[in-house]
């Protein structure tokens, strides 16, 4: 199974048209982070580096390969990216921390690397990826821009 290295474009046929991810990072101990591209296309575009750069519907963590083939869609790498101005750090992503009753109590906050903390969140860091690992399901429901 390819794996896929940042900077790669990935289109996908998603039956709904083609959809398109950029794989920013690799991390060693989590699954490939990327960026969902928002948009989805009759045709592939002439300018990909346009679409590279364009709205992010979600940045995500997940094995893509893997899911690409659970999935059984579509894709190939479709151009490769210098994603230095699109994506130069790591993201951070958040995780809630929930006490016995369910209620988020304070917020994780991961770069990569390390972990900082934040009871009242501001509304940049709420805006931040979850730190979660998304499934193949879920990221077919978000190419395809249907409601989650």
């Amino acid at each position: 199974m390819k794996e896929f290295s940042p900077g790669d474009l990935v289109e996908i046929d998603t039956g709904n048209g083609l959809a398109y991810v950029l794989v920013t990072h690799d991390h060693p101990s989590y699954p490939t982070v990327v960026r969902a591209l928002a948009g989805l296309h009759d045709s592939r575009p002439d300018d990909l580096n346009a679409v590279a750069k364009g709205e992010a519907l979600s940045t995500i963590m997940i094995p893509l390969a893997g899911a690409l083939k659970r999935l059984g869609i579509s894709h190939e790498v479709v151009a490769t990216i210098d994603i230095s101005d699109v994506a130069h750090r790591f993201p951070t992503f958040r995780m809630p921390i929930r006490d016995k009753q369910g209620n988020i109590v304070y917020w994780w906050f991961w770069d990569g690397q390390g972990l900082t903390y934040e009871v009242e969140p501001s509304a940049e860091q709420n805006a931040m990826p979850l730190r979660e690992i998304t499934s193949a399901e879920r990221f077919l429901k978000l190419m395809r821009q249907e409601p989650a």
